[in-house]
């Protein structure tokens, strides 16, 4: 009997690629386990983007090449964008692994695990990935049924000077508005009630096809007309390109979620500029008006990074007072790293880790107080929350989210009273607030009377 035991790291455009395996692999006769133990096939899907996810890829795989020790008919196979990245060292480096497979090869996964070949084997292009799905793969989801992801573009043409994805996914490559509908329909008819758009820049959608008129406007437009899907949700948006045409399709429209992950990575002009971010902390201004104009409940979520070759105490206290004005409902906080080859690893004025973690220490302390204090504003009110099932906290609680959080990245609703089934969306009423997560019980129309 062929088993298989995957782990997916890194994002959730990283997850569908995962979701193109496992279907594959399912369809050649591979049944999935929950212990890599009962494995006959060990497969790890890795994030390349920094290095701390580097390290921790190579911690899975040296974990589960234990279990080929115990078993050597088992097979160890390593996909995603650290193979990409890395290519041959990776031969010598991870001898245990007996497959490592590119970006531009995993769909193919099954013909070359059958393959007969001299083992350990790699099989990636040198240099940045072309592959680009369409609707004709194949996904087995694995996330919960009621929601998922759809992966509108590959690859990247912004160039941060910290960032490695351009160089590992390759440029911008955008699905056609034709093609993903046919796969947001396949998802509705799975089952799926929240569907989650992702790219490296969402909002860059379609500009890499010369004249074609297809953007993210239209394709959500398309979307909204040709499904009956409840909930859509907006991640990764470049500040600059977020226009007025997408607000106001958002506040005409109650499926767009009121959720937009806009990251900033810093708030200093000139410390942008090194990043070669192309805006300032007065456009960053401008655009948070703009939303909360068009959208006065939007959760916003941000990104910031601290630790930016030459960033100084000032750069820190303008971040700081940023936050204090701008209020955002998530912030997630990284310290800055050296990754190979990149432009930043290059630059002079490094900061210190003590240094860094202090900042960081700073900003998430600032970022905390502030989201204790907005969340509060929910108490009293009678929220939709998609319920995920039973909370992992404790058995006697139900779990979900309101609008105002994406799975995965942001809290949730403990759910204290009422009887309901994961994948409803039903109302309920807050009743208490915590810093990151609420707390709550399903509402009925009797309670009105």
């Amino acid at each position: 009997m062929k088993t298989l035991y995957l782990v997916s790291l890194g994002c959730p455009k990283n997850l569908v690629d995962s979701e193109v395996m496992l279907s594959a692999l399912e369809k050649d006769g591979y049944t999935p386990v929950e212990q890599p133990e009962a494995a006959t096939l060990l497969l790890v899907n890795t994030c390349g983007f920094i290095q701390p996810a580097v390290e921790e890829a190579i911690d899975v795989i040296l974990e589960l090449a234990a279990c080929k020790e115990q078993n050597p008919t088992v097979r160890l196979v390593v996909t995603g964008c650290m193979v990409q990245r890395y290519g041959h060292s990776l031969l010598d480096e991870l001898p245990e692994v007996d497959l490592f497979v590119g970006l531009d090869d995993f769909p193919r996964i099954t013909q070359l695990l059958a393959t007969e070949t001299v083992l350990p084997n790699l099989s990636v292009n040198p240099g940045a990935a072309t592959y680009l799905m369409d609707s004709s793969v194949t996904r087995r989801i694995a996330t919960p049924f009621f929601r998922s992801y759809l992966k509108i573009t590959e690859g990247c043409d912004n160039y941060c000077a910290y960032c490695m994805i351009p160089s590992i996914r390759g440029r911008l490559r955008s699905r056609t508005i034709t093609d993903l509908l046919v796969e947001t329909q396949a998802l509705e008819r799975s089952g799926v009630r929240e569907l989650s758009l992702i790219a490296q820049d969402l909002t860059a959608y379609g500009t890499d096809r010369t004249g074609d008129t297809e953007d993210l406007v239209t394709l959500l437009a398309t979307l909204l007309d040709e499904t009956a899907l409840p909930w859509f949700r907006l991640l990764y948006l470049y500040p600059t390109t977020v226009s007025d045409a997408l607000l106001q399709l958002m506040a005409a429209q109650n499926r767009l979620l009121p959720y937009l992950d806009i990251p900033f990575q810093h708030v200093s002009g000139r410390i942008l500029t090194r990043m070669n971010r192309h805006y300032d902390c007065s456009m960053l201004d401008d655009l948070i008006d703009r939303i909360r104009r068009y959208l006065p409940e939007c959760a916003l979520r941000t990104t910031l990074m601290v630790g930016f070759p030459g960033e100084t105490e000032q750069d820190v206290d303008l971040m700081a007072e940023a936050l204090e004005a701008w209020q955002l409902a998530h912030v997630g906080v990284f310290q800055y790293q050296d990754e190979e080859n990149s432009i930043a690893a290059t630059f002079s004025g490094k900061v210190a880790n003590e240094v860094k973690a202090a900042r960081y220490q700073r900003i998430m302390e600032i970022q905390a107080a502030i989201s204790a204090q907005l969340q509060q504003r929910y108490v009293g009110r009678v929220e939709p929350v998609l319920i995920e099932g039973v909370s992992d906290e404790s058995d006697l609680l139900l779990a979900g989210r309101t609008r105002f959080q994406a799975p995965d990245i942001d809290g949730c609703v403990y759910i204290t009273a009422g009887e309901v089934h994961p994948g409803a969306i039903v109302p309920v009423r807050i009743t208490e607030a915590h810093t990151y997560d609420l707390v709550g019980e399903v509402h009925s129309v009797e309670e009105e009377r």
